[in-house]
């Protein structure tokens, strides 16, 4: 069988580490996994991650990966949808979901990720996430499935008290049901009710998975995020200009971790319930982590400077906040991050960024 991910051998490597004992396989051992986003960053890695499980370890698992382009699959996967293990179908989450195999799991991750979109395009943003998720969320009340895993975001609970310790999944922030950039945040929250509802009425047996920023391989070089941006001023030699003073304070998660977090979430995870994903160890602000990027990942070739503009809104930013989120849950279903963070950076840029096209930026 062809091998997932040929020409970045830091990805492979990822994938086999994962296949080789990094998630609980026995419950997905035969059945059939349909993943929407399939294309996107997490996505991407779910598919290679099952199909590597099928390779080296004969786990038999039907991968469904629900595309919006078929361009687009056969870029992010090529060869590797010459495999039988791997079927593409095509649809838009927006439109109710057609597909006749039979279904055990679902992983939802089809949802906009660019700050900027969720400014110029707040409508579309929520109706995605609501009326997106709905139409899955039919999907596998029809399909009778196993479980089912919603991708949400560390953005649902709003700004926090200003550094009041550990987020947990019960605790929540502010949020201005007035604003743009609240499209995205306002989106996720409802779209976790939604489900907590499906679950309740209808016995969809969902799970929220409320990811941490995460990256590392099989990011795009052009990516639009803080992160990707450092990154690419530590591979080009450029100072990191920041926009803001960079006190936000974040956790994040390797993607490898993720794709983990979430198999673990998928399989032994309570279904109505919300578990928070990431790396406690990796909390840092804005600032410090471009410090780290300029200093440690670029040897000191460059440096950080501030470039405060007036119209800030305009850049789609979160307000300033504190947020270490708590992962002692996800724990307790035993799961552990890896991947540090400036590893996250060193394998991310070895990766995904060594064979960039630069004609792309």
């Amino acid at each position: 069988m062809k091998k997932e991910s040929p020409t970045d051998h830091i990805m492979q490597e990822d994938l086999e580490r994962l296949a080789a004992g990094g998630f609980p396989q026995e419950q997905l051992r035969g059945t059939t996994v349909f993943v929407t986003g399939a294309t996107g960053l997490i996505g991407s890695h779910i598919v290679k991650t099952l199909a590597a499980a099928n390779r080296i370890c004969g786990s038999d698992i039907k991968i469904i990966a629900f595309v919006r382009s078929q361009e687009k699959a056969e870029k992010v996967f090529g060869d590797l949808l010459k495999r039988s293990d791997i079927l593409v179908r095509i649809g838009d989450v927006n439109q109710p979901i057609e597909v006749d195999e039979k279904i055990d799991f679902i992983v939802h991750g089809a949802s906009p990720t660019s700050s900027r979109y969720f400014v110029t395009n707040p409508v579309e943003t929520i109706v995605t996430a609501l009326a997106g998720t709905r139409h899955i969320l039919d999907f596998a009340k029809d399909k009778q499935i196993q479980g089912m895993v919603y991708l949400s975001s560390l953005e649902v609970y709003g700004t926090p008290d200003q550094d009041g310790g550990l987020v947990r999944e019960q605790d929540y922030g502010y949020l201005d049901p007035l604003s743009v950039r609240s499209s995205y945040s306002e989106g996720k929250r409802m779209t976790e009710c939604l489900c907590a509802a499906y679950c309740k009425e209808y016995g969809v047996p969902v799970k929220i998975a409320r990811l941490s920023q995460t990256f590392g391989t099989g990011v795009e070089y052009n990516d639009g995020r803080v992160f990707a941006e450092f990154a690419r001023c530590a591979v080009e030699g450029r100072d990191i200009v920041l926009h803001t003073q960079g006190n936000t304070v974040r956790s994040y998660c390797y993607t490898k971790d993720a794709v983990s977090a979430l198999l673990y979430i998928l399989t032994r995870g309570d279904a109505g319930e919300a578990y928070n994903v990431t790396n406690m160890d990796t909390a840092i602000s804005i600032r410090d982590m471009a410090k780290l990027v300029a200093e440690r990942v670029a040897g000191g070739k460059i440096k950080v400077v501030f470039d405060l503009p007036e119209d800030l809104d305009s850049f789609g930013y979160n307000p300033e906040m504190v947020i270490r989120l708590d992962a002692a849950k996800l724990a307790g279903l035993g799961w552990r991050p890896d991947v540090g963070l400036e590893e996250m950076y060193v394998r991310m840029i070895e990766s995904s960024f060594s064979n960039r096209d630069d004609t792309a930026v």
